[in-house]
């Protein structure tokens, strides 16, 4: 059962005012941290969508050289995340042509610090249940990565206008599973500087700990 990771990246930064992806977490950038976490031999293929002339994002990604890592860079700037991951879908099914059981994760570029731990957590509980979508949750809060049967983007044209992906979660017959886990690394966004520093006192916590350990 094949697994892909989607990852929208397309965003213009605007709360934090500099271009947040690039930013320095603890020596690492905020794109690192996520791909590297996301490189699990379980995955399939990571794809990161971004704009068309975002080419310090794209470098650096291209620096990291970590396998099984795709950027689809669209001829229009996606103006949302449901456009990001429908350009990821069509590359996905053009370039593997997934079955209906296989699924895909979603997860914002802008979450640097998933628990490697947790994303093991996850995709154990994915390759064993047979609901449609698995939500992680902390303190009763959804979190990300969300996994989705690939069979569920057939669906994605019937999202009403101005409706997002959460429409999936309610369509008809889509059985749902939530899944707690102990670390809120899957609530934690980057989108103001006060995040960032909520964010980087987290990173560095947890590598205190992994060290001590």
């Amino acid at each position: 059962m094949s697994l892909f990771a989607i990852v929208p990246a397309a965003g213009l930064s605007r709360r934090m005012g500099q271009p947040k992806l690039v930013m320095d977490i603890a020596g690492k950038t905020v794109i690192e941290r996520l791909l590297t976490t996301l490189s699990h031999p379980e995955i399939t293929e990571t794809v990161v969508v971004i704009r068309r002339g975002d080419q310090q994002l794209a470098d650096a990604i291209a620096q990291l050289a970590i396998p099984k890592v795709h950027v689809v860079q669209p001829e229009v700037d996606p103006p949302d995340m449901r456009t990001s991951v429908e350009h990821a879908i069509e590359y996905v099914g053009k370039s593997h042509s997934p079955q209906p059981a296989d699924g895909w994760l979603l997860i914002p570029a802008d979450h640097p610090v998933l628990d490697a731990l947790v994303l093991d957590e996850l995709i154990a509980a994915w390759q064993t249940t047979s609901e449609d979508i698995l939500i992680p949750q902390h303190g009763e809060k959804n979190g990300h990565p969300a996994f989705f049967r690939w069979a569920l983007t057939q669906s994605l044209c019937e999202i009403p206008d101005g409706k997002g992906l959460n429409w999936l979660r309610t369509a008809p017959g889509v059985r749902i599973r939530k899944l707690p886990v102990d670390s809120k690394s899957i609530l934690l966004d980057l989108d103001t500087p006060d995040d960032f520093r909520r964010i980087l006192e987290h990173a560095v916590a947890s590598e205190a700990a992994t060290t001590e350990s």
